[in-house]
């Protein structure tokens, strides 16, 4: 292995120990204090049996009160939780990915936003019937653009998308009536469905919550995919680094996180004007570095390469560090708490979405139509405040990993095509990797998404479970915070191969890949059923006999759950190891765990023991392959 070694999440921690020894001096708080003042959780709340969704209540359900004053009991409460919680996510990734398609409606060849991508653009419009020949590329793209917004909200029909599954698949949701309409009107059927005196019923709750996601993953989070890489860019290959060690102690620290490209595409492009870093050196800095955390910081590593930062749980660190001169924001997954925390260093903390506002912070509203304009106020803003550090307070933790990011399923197939044929072109298949997989080489494949929760161990449940995987000869596909795990550990770095079992780690030689591939932000989950839609079609087999399953084992958000639905629907068993707060009605965890398997030939897993959820993962990958002979 020569050098090559993991970081632990011991040493994480170790790192963040001494940050918060800085926080302490300067009086700020922590998510790990936090922890602690809400410890012991609401357990009416973690298993779901609290409802207040009228001023009747809040009812809680117990043995005493086995019913609302409403007369709902605890299954129906429990169905109704779990459905607005879908809602809320499938909303907002499918806002993300509506976004991305207003910005390609006024991308220009002499405008802020560009189309990186017009192949791509070309393919798609030809996908959904569009003629193409002759057509200016940017007219074309606001054709795109704005046959893809009416997808949200359009009177008739289903999702484009949905005919890129096999029509196995499609068959399925038709025939359970699960196939998403319009994205827009999913989320408000879902919230109509769960509002005080209509459906109490758990059948009719979980199945739209299987709507609801699908119109996510086949709709909005699609959309979000697809458009980014018309606008920025299809990822390829691209090596960068990972983990606080690429902070650096004598240039202005700009962190870009949240999830939308739009803001920090731009923020990267004004970084890198010799301007700007002529305007950093006059501050007494010696240039400008970009790092980034959370799913923003995916989808500018896997096309700029930019450094990797963190994840979701490290986002105060950047700030603790105290060379953070600013900390760049758009929407999800941001901490209220760094407006407050960044005030107890000289960071700023700027908002930038009309969505995401949170007091003690910076508002410079960011709009596709002012973008070069704001990013580069941005950047000037950040430059003037590095004479502002207190370098008293500067501790950037040494540690950090290489890592090869940008696996789109374009670059997948290219990559396993270049083993096998000399000559490789655009339309490649995933032939290579199905050999590899049927003749045992590989055993199957693991799409490992996901949060960090601090109820697991911050990544350790990521790390633990992708290193068993691979040392099983299954390779790992990882999006978000997951990915960013195993970057940050080193299991991203191509070096890595030696952790795995004697074929994954030939493949991993023959390809050049590392054996956690990474494949973007949360919102491209998309592409893993792209893939998968792919493997199936290539295949002959349906999605639900291949040896792949999907796991979170320390997921948080709402869009984590929208995000299940979508993945089990597709026909993907998924594996989590938090509970999503349904343990409280039998029949709701039943139909999750087993029941809706009757539906779409997947279930969910729930087990919190790390170890038992990996062997239940490897255990059901071999079951699916003797169940297909291989």
């Amino acid at each position: 292995m020569g050098d090559f070694k993991l970081t632990s999440v011991d040493e994480f921690e170790a790192a963040t120990a001494r940050l918060l020894e800085t926080g302490a001096k300067v009086g700020a708080d922590s998510w790990q204090m936090r922890v602690k003042n809400q410890s012991p959780h609401c357990k009416f709340g973690e298993t779901g049996v609290c409802c207040r969704i009228c001023a009747m209540g809040p009812c809680r359900i117990t043995p005493k009160a086995p019913k609302g004053i409403c007369g709902c009991d605890v299954h129906g409460i429990v169905g109704r939780n779990y459905l607005k919680f879908t809602a809320g996510g499938a909303a907002t990734h499918s806002d993300h990915g509506r976004e991305i398609c207003h910005t390609l409606y006024l991308s220009a060849e002499d405008g802020n936003y560009k189309v990186k991508d017009p192949e791509k653009l070309k393919r798609i419009a030809k996908e959904w019937g569009v003629e193409t020949e002759g057509k200016d590329i940017y007219d074309l793209a606001h054709e795109m653009a704005e046959l893809a917004l009416l997808e949200y909200g359009k009177p008739f029909g289903n999702q484009r998308w949905l005919k890129r599954a096999p029509q196995t698949t499609q068959d399925i949701w038709e025939r359970e009536g699960i196939a998403p309409r319009a994205i827009d009107r999913e989320v408000s059927t879902s919230l109509h469905m769960s509002h005080m005196g209509c459906s109490s019923k758990p059948e009719a709750l979980i199945r739209q919550s299987l709507r609801a996601g699908l119109a996510d993953g086949w709709g909005g989070s699609m959309c979000g995919t697809e458009f980014s890489d018309v606008l920025f860019g299809t990822p390829k290959p691209v090596d960068t680094e990972a983990n606080l060690g690429v902070m650096n102690a004598e240039n202005v620290n700009i962190i870009v996180h949240g999830h939308d490209p739009s803001l920090s595409e731009m923020i990267c492009e004004y970084a890198d004007d010799p301007e700007m870093i002529a305007y950093a050196k006059s501050f007494g800095a010696k240039g400008i570095t970009v790092s980034g955390v959370c799913c923003t910081s995916n989808e500018v590593a896997m096309r700029r390469g930019i450094p990797m930062a963190g994840n979701f749980l490290q986002q105060e660190n950047v700030v603790l560090t105290g060379a953070c001169e600013a900390i760049v924001v758009d929407v999800q997954c941001i901490f209220p708490a760094l407006g407050p925390l960044s005030k107890c260093f000289h960071t700023k903390f700027i908002t930038t979405s009309p969505i995401a506002q949170m007091p003690d912070s910076e508002f410079i509203e960011f709009h596709a139509e002012n973008a070069g304009e704001n990013a580069k106020s941005i950047v000037k803003l950040a430059c003037e405040n590095f004479v502002n550090r207190n370098k008293d307070l500067v501790y950037i933790p040494d540690m950090k990993q290489k890592a090869t990011v940008g696996y789109s399923v374009e670059a997948i197939v290219k990559v396993l095509d270049g083993v096998t044929n000399s000559q490789v072109d655009e339309t490649g298949t995933t032939k290579p990797l199905l050999e590899c997989i049927t003749s045992g080489v590989i055993r199957g494949a693991v799409a490992m998404v996901g949060c960090n929760n601090p109820k697991i161990r911050p990544d350790h449940a990521h790390i633990e479970l992708m290193k068993k995987l691979i040392a099983n000869d299954i390779v790992v596909i990882a999006s978000g915070c997951a990915a960013q795990a195993a970057a940050k550990a080193g299991l991203m770095d191509k070096q890595a191969k030696d952790l795995c079992g004697a074929g994954l780690k030939r493949v991993c030689e023959l390809a050049d890949i590392p054996p956690v591939l990474h494949m973007g932000s949360c919102v491209d989950i998309s592409r893993m059923m792209i893939l998968a839609a792919t493997l199936a079609k290539d295949s002959g087999l349906k999605i639900s006999q291949l040896p792949v399953v999907g796991c979170a084992p320390e997921w948080m958000s709402e869009k984590a759950v929208s995000i299940g639905n979508y993945v089990v629907a597709t026909g993907i068993d998924t594996f989590l190891g938090v509970d999503p707060y349904v343990s409280g009605s039998s029949e709701v965890a039943d139909l999750l765990t087993n029941g809706v398997r009757e539906w779409v030939e997947a279930a969910y897993t729930v087990e919190k023991d790390i170890d038992k959820l990996v062997d239940s993962m490897i255990d059901r990958i071999e079951e699916k392959r003797a169940a297909i002979g291989i």
